[in-house]
């Protein structure tokens, strides 16, 4: 395969969000997942930290001709950083890369930069359908962050991406929301 790949670990989880033909589930080792800010955005959103420890799932796909403008520009906060650490059903040695926030460039998130309930909504939404429910949970385990604020926007959508979760994906995010106790800001 010629075609350069990324590793989507949020977002894009949830195929609904984008058109890249051919994703396929992903293990990359090395990576953990943890809920930021920067100035570049006014929302929390994920990031990934180095932790040799750690292996989180999540999707890969081709990215035709290494046309990457699209795909960087929807990941503008982020830089894009090559890592060969992936387990994949694909075959074979993928020239592969993730996006992460630079280092330096970001900080916990606080009430003035909520986690979106309309975001997380999205990427746990991938996540039950790519990895069933204890995908979810290993998702939940692999990520740092959730005593930051989530701001409930469910009835109007702030993140661009946002999608209509059925009655049960609603009662797996919120239950999360609860088991973690996180603290819900009403928008």
């Amino acid at each position: 395969m010629s075609d350069p790949f990324f590793f989507g670990y949020g977002s894009l989880v949830n195929r609904a969000t984008h058109t890249f033909a051919g994703a396929a589930p992903a293990r990359a080792q090395g990576w953990r997942r943890v809920w930021r800010r920067t100035p570049l955005r006014p929302a929390a959103f994920l990031t990934v930290l180095p932790d040799p420890e750690t292996e989180i799932d999540g999707l890969i796909a081709a990215v035709p001709g290494a046309d990457w403008v699209a795909l960087d520009a929807r990941e503008a906060a982020y830089d894009r950083v090559p890592f060969a650490s992936l387990t994949h059903s694909l075959g074979g040695v993928l020239e592969t890369a993730i996006y992460a926030i630079p280092p330096g460039a970001h900080e916990a998130p606080g009430p003035q930069s909520p986690i979106l309930l309309s975001y997380l909504d999205v990427v746990l939404q991938g996540y039950l359908r790519e990895f069933g429910v204890a995908g979810v949970a290993r998702f939940v385990t692999t990520t740092d962050g959730w005593d930051a604020p989530v701001l409930d926007d469910r009835g109007t959508p702030r993140y661009p991406r946002a999608q209509a979760l059925d009655a049960a994906e609603t009662a797996v995010v919120d239950r999360w929301l609860s088991d973690l106790s996180v603290n819900v800001l009403i928008a």
